[in-house]
């Protein structure tokens, strides 16, 4: 009787964790991650780690060193670059660049996010580093960078390549990469524009731009061996989420897939930001030019959660009654915690907003007259 109980307590632990544990939907592709940009928290893979041909999802990383190349001031948009016969010449998708033609950065970046260009895609990487394979150097210096261990690029577009291959969360970890900086976006939401004074017209590949509530980006690959890729990018509510797949069969099933995944993370997950809540005080500051210290957050991350234990987080703030004179701006000063079921789930320091000096001798002095004073 006693083993009978037992057991029917374990299946019922059991049942609640499966209960609890947010459902995921079958994909068709063979390997696929969902994350969340502001954590980095995985949130659902399969087969993350294949090491698979990416096609043109390869250009995720193309897109990260040229945004990186002009935060750094080494290019800029409005640079004109000089298409090189090597460029003009890859081949795949395209827009048909001429050797010798003129054309902006902006341009370019336009007609490598938004129709996988090839040429394109090549003539930034000349741009940049003189020739596709110094830049491809750069390439792979970032993916070790950024820990992407699945990770070997052979050329800048995605075009197969023996021993051209990365995986589902080594992509994602690009993508989240690429989308810090705000100014990809511009062009990953477009669905359809132009260049060359809008004699050649693009339309987006990547077909959630359309459809998918939310949408940000980022970029598709399809080739015949690497099937049908997409890194999926998807913004509601303040959370942003990152869906890759790899190797689905159809174009329209590497769309389902992405959708299904991101549908998931935000029927399931949300980003809590506690300190809204938390009101700090000020606090005493003994022998300091001010008699308070303002408070602030030294840093304010969100806490990724699921939707159901929001209502169950709590916050603790940790804070001494006074400080002693000298403060610096940005010292720590205390701590808030944030629990869930009375576990720790986060801490961030509270530290000084401003700094405070010590008084001098004559100083204190000073101020026990006045108090004498006032007395």
């Amino acid at each position: 009787m006693k083993k009978i109980i037992c057991y029917i307590l374990i299946i019922s632990t059991l049942l609640q964790y499966a209960l609890a544990a947010p459902v995921f939907p079958e994909l068709a592709a063979p390997s696929a991650i969902l994350i969340e940009k502001e954590t980095g928290t995985v949130l659902y893979e399969k087969e993350s780690h294949s090491r698979l041909p990416p096609a043109s999802v390869t250009k995720v990383m193309t897109l990260l060193l040229v945004m990186e190349s002009i935060k750094s001031g080494k290019i800029s948009f409005d640079d004109i670059v000089t298409v090189s016969e090597y460029a003009a010449g890859m081949g795949g998708s395209q827009v048909f660049l001429s050797p010798g033609e003129q054309m902006s950065v902006h341009e370019l970046l336009k007609a490598t996010v938004v129709s996988s260009g090839n040429d394109s895609a090549v003539a930034l990487a000349e741009h940049i580093a003189g020739s596709e394979a110094a830049f491809v150097e750069l390439m792979n210096q970032k993916a070790r960078e950024l820990g992407m261990t699945d990770t070997t690029f052979k050329n800048c577009t995605g075009l197969d390549t023996d021993g051209h291959i990365t995986s589902a969360n080594d992509i994602a970890v690009m993508s989240r990469e690429l989308i810090k900086h705000d100014k990809i976006k511009e062009y990953t939401k477009i669905w359809m524009d132009s260049i060359r004074n809008g004699k050649f017209q693009l339309a987006n590949t990547n077909k959630l731009i359309r459809t998918y509530k939310g949408i940000t980006g980022l970029k598709t690959g399809s080739t015949s061996i690497a099937k049908f890729c997409l890194s999926a990018t998807a913004e509601r509510d303040g959370m942003e989420l990152i869906a890759v797949i790899m190797a689905a069969p159809t174009g329209k099933e590497r769309f389902s897939d992405a959708a299904k995944l991101l549908d998931a993370g935000f029927a399931n997950y949300s980003l809590y930001n506690g300190v809204h809540d938390t009101e700090l005080p000020r606090i005493n500051v003994i022998l300091g030019n001010s008699d308070e210290l303002v408070l602030d957050y030294g840093l304010a991350p969100k806490i990724l959660t699921e939707k159901e234990n929001i209502q169950k987080i709590t916050s603790e703030l940790s804070l001494p009654e006074d400080v002693k004179a000298p403060i610096e701006q940005g010292q720590k000063v205390g701590t808030l915690k944030f629990f869930c079921d009375e576990k720790m789930i986060s801490e961030i320091p509270v530290i000084a907003a401003e700094s405070v000096k010590r008084l001098s001798l004559g100083g204190i002095f000073g101020k026990l007259f006045s108090i004498c004073v006032m007395n």
